[in-house]
Protein backbone atom coordinates (compact mmCIF):
# COMPACT_ATOMS: atom_id res chain seq x y z
CA UNK A 1 0.00 0.00 0.00
CA UNK A 2 1.72 3.16 -1.14
CA UNK A 3 2.36 6.02 1.54
CA UNK A 4 0.08 8.70 1.89
CA UNK A 5 1.41 11.74 3.89
CA UNK A 6 -0.79 13.09 6.95
CA UNK A 7 -2.70 16.01 7.62
CA UNK A 8 -0.65 18.92 8.74
CA UNK A 9 -1.61 18.18 12.56
CA UNK A 10 -0.66 14.37 12.04
CA UNK A 11 3.01 14.88 10.43
CA UNK A 12 3.24 17.79 13.00
CA UNK A 13 2.56 14.82 15.85
CA UNK A 14 4.82 12.26 13.99
CA UNK A 15 7.82 15.13 14.22
CA UNK A 16 6.85 15.47 17.83
CA UNK A 17 7.20 12.10 17.99
CA UNK A 18 10.79 11.59 17.12
CA UNK A 19 11.87 14.51 19.40
CA UNK A 20 14.46 13.53 22.07
CA UNK A 21 12.21 13.66 25.43
CA UNK A 22 14.02 14.68 28.85
CA UNK A 23 16.84 12.74 30.36
CA UNK A 24 15.66 9.59 32.53
CA UNK A 25 14.97 9.66 35.55
CA UNK A 26 17.40 6.83 37.77
CA UNK A 27 16.18 3.50 37.81
CA UNK A 28 15.24 1.95 40.65
CA UNK A 29 14.91 -1.41 39.67
CA UNK A 30 17.14 -3.55 39.12
CA UNK A 31 15.55 -6.43 37.60
CA UNK A 32 17.04 -9.85 39.03
CA UNK A 33 19.44 -9.50 41.53
CA UNK A 34 20.26 -10.13 45.11
CA UNK A 35 18.41 -8.11 47.82
CA UNK A 36 21.44 -7.16 49.23
CA UNK A 37 22.36 -5.79 46.02
CA UNK A 38 18.79 -3.56 45.50
CA UNK A 39 19.05 -2.22 48.73
CA UNK A 40 22.52 -1.20 47.61
CA UNK A 41 20.92 0.76 44.62
CA UNK A 42 17.82 2.19 46.74
CA UNK A 43 20.83 3.71 48.92
CA UNK A 44 22.72 5.07 45.69
CA UNK A 45 19.52 6.94 44.25
CA UNK A 46 18.71 8.24 47.58
CA UNK A 47 21.64 9.66 48.01
CA UNK A 48 21.46 11.08 44.18
CA UNK A 49 18.14 12.25 45.28
CA UNK A 50 19.38 13.83 48.72
CA UNK A 51 22.61 15.74 46.62
CA UNK A 52 25.01 13.65 47.79
CA UNK A 53 26.71 13.24 44.29
CA UNK A 54 29.75 11.26 45.09
CA UNK A 55 28.74 8.51 47.05
CA UNK A 56 25.93 7.87 44.86
CA UNK A 57 28.98 7.34 42.47
CA UNK A 58 30.71 5.17 44.48
CA UNK A 59 27.66 2.80 45.07
CA UNK A 60 26.86 2.82 41.67
CA UNK A 61 30.48 2.20 40.07
CA UNK A 62 30.19 -0.81 42.61
CA UNK A 63 27.27 -2.30 41.19
CA UNK A 64 27.83 -1.72 37.81
CA UNK A 65 31.54 -3.50 37.98
CA UNK A 66 29.12 -6.90 39.58
CA UNK A 67 27.15 -6.66 36.62
CA UNK A 68 23.87 -5.09 37.68
CA UNK A 69 21.99 -3.44 34.65
CA UNK A 70 20.07 -0.68 36.44
CA UNK A 71 23.46 0.41 38.22
CA UNK A 72 25.47 0.38 34.88
CA UNK A 73 21.92 2.75 33.62
CA UNK A 74 22.04 4.97 36.46
CA UNK A 75 25.97 6.06 35.73
CA UNK A 76 25.24 6.32 32.12
CA UNK A 77 22.35 8.98 32.98
CA UNK A 78 25.15 11.06 35.48
CA UNK A 79 27.56 11.09 32.63
CA UNK A 80 24.91 12.01 30.10
CA UNK A 81 23.71 14.65 32.15
CA UNK A 82 27.12 15.82 33.15
CA UNK A 83 26.94 15.17 37.04
CA UNK A 84 29.81 13.19 37.38
CA UNK A 85 32.61 14.59 38.29
CA UNK A 86 34.46 13.75 34.79
CA UNK A 87 32.29 13.24 32.67
CA UNK A 88 32.51 10.84 30.03
CA UNK A 89 30.27 9.49 27.37
CA UNK A 90 32.30 7.16 25.93
CA UNK A 91 31.63 5.81 29.47
CA UNK A 92 27.96 6.58 29.35
CA UNK A 93 27.70 4.19 25.78
CA UNK A 94 29.46 1.27 26.90
CA UNK A 95 27.52 1.74 30.31
CA UNK A 96 24.43 1.47 28.32
CA UNK A 97 25.40 -0.84 25.62
CA UNK A 98 26.05 -3.02 28.65
CA UNK A 99 22.75 -2.64 30.42
CA UNK A 100 20.92 -2.82 27.00
CA UNK A 101 22.58 -6.05 26.59
CA UNK A 102 21.67 -7.70 29.68
CA UNK A 103 18.59 -6.82 28.37
CA UNK A 104 17.50 -3.70 30.61
CA UNK A 105 14.37 -2.26 28.48
CA UNK A 106 15.40 1.59 29.69
CA UNK A 107 19.04 1.05 28.63
CA UNK A 108 17.31 -0.33 25.02
CA UNK A 109 14.99 2.60 24.69
CA UNK A 110 17.62 5.16 26.28
CA UNK A 111 20.63 3.89 24.01
CA UNK A 112 18.32 4.72 21.08
CA UNK A 113 17.08 8.40 22.31
CA UNK A 114 21.08 8.63 22.70
CA UNK A 115 22.05 7.53 19.44
CA UNK A 116 19.27 9.22 17.63
CA UNK A 117 20.17 12.43 19.27
CA UNK A 118 23.70 12.51 18.11
CA UNK A 119 24.69 12.36 21.85
CA UNK A 120 27.61 10.54 21.60
CA UNK A 121 28.63 12.12 17.98
CA UNK A 122 27.23 12.01 14.90
CA UNK A 123 23.60 10.78 15.00
CA UNK A 124 23.72 7.01 13.86
CA UNK A 125 20.00 6.87 13.19
CA UNK A 126 19.84 3.23 11.85
CA UNK A 127 21.41 1.92 15.08
CA UNK A 128 18.68 3.93 16.87
CA UNK A 129 15.96 2.75 15.35
CA UNK A 130 17.47 -1.42 15.69
CA UNK A 131 17.62 -0.23 20.05
CA UNK A 132 14.15 1.17 19.44
CA UNK A 133 13.15 -1.98 18.12
CA UNK A 134 14.48 -4.55 20.89
CA UNK A 135 13.01 -2.35 23.30
CA UNK A 136 9.55 -2.30 21.55
CA UNK A 137 9.26 -5.77 21.29
CA UNK A 138 10.03 -5.95 25.25
CA UNK A 139 7.09 -4.10 25.50
CA UNK A 140 8.14 -0.58 25.99
CA UNK A 141 5.21 1.75 24.63
CA UNK A 142 8.05 4.70 23.77
CA UNK A 143 9.67 2.61 21.90
CA UNK A 144 7.26 1.30 20.06
CA UNK A 145 6.42 4.83 18.99
CA UNK A 146 9.92 5.19 18.12
CA UNK A 147 9.34 2.68 15.76
CA UNK A 148 6.84 3.08 13.97
CA UNK A 149 7.49 7.28 13.73
CA UNK A 150 11.02 6.07 11.73
CA UNK A 151 9.02 3.14 9.33
CA UNK A 152 6.34 6.43 8.63
CA UNK A 153 8.75 8.61 8.08
CA UNK A 154 12.02 6.58 6.74
CA UNK A 155 13.88 7.87 9.64
CA UNK A 156 16.42 5.10 10.33
CA UNK A 157 14.16 2.51 8.49
CA UNK A 158 12.89 2.07 4.80
CA UNK A 159 9.40 4.08 4.82
CA UNK A 160 7.06 1.25 5.58
CA UNK A 161 2.89 2.53 6.55
CA UNK A 162 2.11 -0.88 7.24
CA UNK A 163 4.77 -1.72 9.76
CA UNK A 164 4.06 2.21 11.30
CA UNK A 165 0.40 0.84 11.58
CA UNK A 166 1.52 -2.09 13.22
CA UNK A 167 3.47 -0.52 16.03
CA UNK A 168 1.62 2.36 16.39
CA UNK A 169 -1.45 0.14 17.36
CA UNK A 170 0.65 -1.49 19.79
CA UNK A 171 1.50 1.52 21.30
CA UNK A 172 -2.14 2.55 21.52
CA UNK A 173 -3.03 -0.57 23.15
CA UNK A 174 -0.22 0.39 25.55
CA UNK A 175 -2.03 3.77 26.33
CA UNK A 176 -0.03 6.00 24.33
CA UNK A 177 -2.37 9.05 22.71
CA UNK A 178 -0.76 10.46 20.39
CA UNK A 179 -0.41 6.62 18.78
CA UNK A 180 -4.03 6.20 19.15
CA UNK A 181 -4.61 9.40 17.50
CA UNK A 182 -2.14 8.50 14.70
CA UNK A 183 -3.65 5.27 14.03
CA UNK A 184 -7.15 6.68 14.15
CA UNK A 185 -5.80 9.00 10.94
CA UNK A 186 -4.60 5.79 9.29
CA UNK A 187 -7.06 4.23 9.18
CA UNK A 188 -9.32 7.41 8.63
CA UNK A 189 -7.14 7.64 5.14
CA UNK A 190 -6.32 3.83 4.05
CA UNK A 191 -2.83 4.47 5.35
CA UNK A 192 -0.90 1.10 5.76
CA UNK A 193 -4.19 -0.43 6.20
CA UNK A 194 -7.82 -1.09 4.78
CA UNK A 195 -9.57 2.30 5.01
CA UNK A 196 -12.17 1.92 7.86
CA UNK A 197 -14.21 4.74 8.93
CA UNK A 198 -15.75 2.78 12.22
CA UNK A 199 -12.09 1.90 12.91
CA UNK A 200 -10.79 5.35 12.42
CA UNK A 201 -14.12 6.56 14.69
CA UNK A 202 -13.25 3.92 17.59
CA UNK A 203 -9.46 4.94 17.71
CA UNK A 204 -10.18 8.71 17.90
CA UNK A 205 -13.28 8.36 20.73
CA UNK A 206 -10.35 6.31 22.77
CA UNK A 207 -7.87 9.34 22.31
CA UNK A 208 -10.58 11.71 23.10
CA UNK A 209 -10.92 9.88 26.34
CA UNK A 210 -7.62 10.00 27.23
CA UNK A 211 -7.40 13.70 27.00
CA UNK A 212 -6.70 14.47 23.23
CA UNK A 213 -8.54 18.02 22.38
CA UNK A 214 -8.23 17.35 18.69
CA UNK A 215 -10.06 13.78 18.66
CA UNK A 216 -13.64 14.52 19.90
CA UNK A 217 -14.27 16.77 16.43
CA UNK A 218 -12.73 13.98 14.58
CA UNK A 219 -15.42 11.57 16.17
CA UNK A 220 -17.85 14.33 15.67
CA UNK A 221 -16.88 14.59 11.88
CA UNK A 222 -16.72 10.83 11.52
CA UNK A 223 -20.24 10.53 12.98
CA UNK A 224 -21.52 12.34 10.21
CA UNK A 225 -19.62 10.76 7.34
CA UNK A 226 -20.70 7.31 8.98
CA UNK A 227 -24.40 8.67 9.02
CA UNK A 228 -24.45 9.40 5.46
CA UNK A 229 -26.95 11.79 3.91
CA UNK A 230 -30.60 12.01 5.19
CA UNK A 231 -33.67 12.44 2.51
CA UNK A 232 -35.10 15.39 2.55
CA UNK A 233 -39.02 15.48 4.09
Amino acid sequence: MGMVWPSLRVFLALCAAVAITGAPALARSGGAITLPQQAELDGAVLDYESGRINAAQRRLSNLAARGVPAAQFNLAVMHLRGEMPLPDLRAARRLLEQAAKSGFVTAMFTLGQALEGGQFGKADLPLSHLWYGRAAHAGSVPAQVAVATAFYLGRGAHRDAESAARWYREAAKGGDVGAMYLLASMYEQGDGVDKDLRLARYWYDIAGRNGDEAAPSKVRELDARLAGPTTPP
